[in-house]
């Protein structure tokens, strides 16, 4: 019964977190904390060993989404590689300091990072400006469905934001695609399609690093891990095939909803 339920957990996690970018984690921890509560038969699911299990199965959504996304030509290779310059070695800091938080503080702050994301993208958009590349921005263009976008990427600005999200990935477990999504769109004007294909490349090896760290830390519980590999491969691929049939708006609705609902739930958790 616990193989059947950890699979559909990670099918539906990678589902989501191929379709917007988010790796999964976001939905995939909260769960297995609430199965941690309510059932003995998931008396393992510690904050440190569900982090550890959640960076693994990303691994495996990660790599299957991004292979979707790459045979349509919506990943931004360039900007990822920029990115990943901060989010590893934040990534590596973050799964460090995981282990210094306890349960009930491990909610309440997951809950208040998915809020104030949440609330990033009630933000209105601005559309990019058409700025010229300079020794520390370029202009990004790309052909998406018969449509030519443009956005301007800051060197700096970008390895210090990178440098945050990898941390976070590290410390919660969420990838990080749930805070650089956000980022993207909001602060360099990326298309929803792109900045979600993009952070999925990220994600694969963000999430490598991070699973390493854990690793060798002890947080694994391998008896669980495999459980969760099938799903994850499985409903990364799915959620990268939704993704290319909605539009950019109904993405950022989802995700909207998605982090307020987690995050508000997170936080009564905790405080109970």
């Amino acid at each position: 019964m616990v193989f059947i339920i950890c699979v559909l957990i990670g099918v539906i996690t990678a589902f989501f977190g191929g379709l917007m970018g988010l790796g999964g984690g976001i939905i995939l921890i909260p769960s297995l904390l609430f199965l941690n509560q309510i059932s003995d038969a998931f008396s393992w699911a510690t904050p440190q060993t569900i982090v550890g299990i959640s960076l693994i199965a990303m691994v495996f959504t990660a790599l299957s989404s991004t292979m979707a996304y790459y045979k349509t030509g919506r990943v931004d290779y360039k900007t990822g590689l920029l990115f990943l310059s901060g989010s590893i070695p934040g990534s590596m800091l973050g799964s460090w300091l995981n282990q210094f938080i306890d349960t009930d503080d491990f909610l309440l702050y997951f809950g208040f990072v998915m809020i104030i994301i949440s609330m990033l993208f009630l933000i209105k958009r601005k559309e990019p400006a058409q700025a010229l590349q300079g020794e520390n921005k370029a202009m990004r263009t790309f052909h998406v469905d018969g449509k030519t976008y443009h956005y301007t990427v800051s060197i700096w600005p970008a390895c210090s934001l990178s440098l945050f999200v990898g941390m976070m990935s590290g410390l919660f477990g969420i990838g990080g695609g749930s805070i650089m999504v956000p980022a993207m769109i909001l602060l360099f004007g990326f298309p929803a399609h792109i900045a979600t294909a993009t952070s999925m490349f990220m994600i694969f090896f963000v999430s490598i690093i991070g699973a390493g760290t854990h690793i060798a830390l002890g947080h694994i519980a391998w008896e669980y891990v495999f459980f969760f590999i099938p799903g994850a491969w499985i409903g990364g691929k799915l959620g990268a095939m939704v993704n290319q049939k909605m539009t950019g708006k109904t993405l950022v609705w989802i995700l909207r909803i998605l982090l307020i609902v987690i995050g508000i739930r997170m936080i009564f958790q905790g405080i109970g």
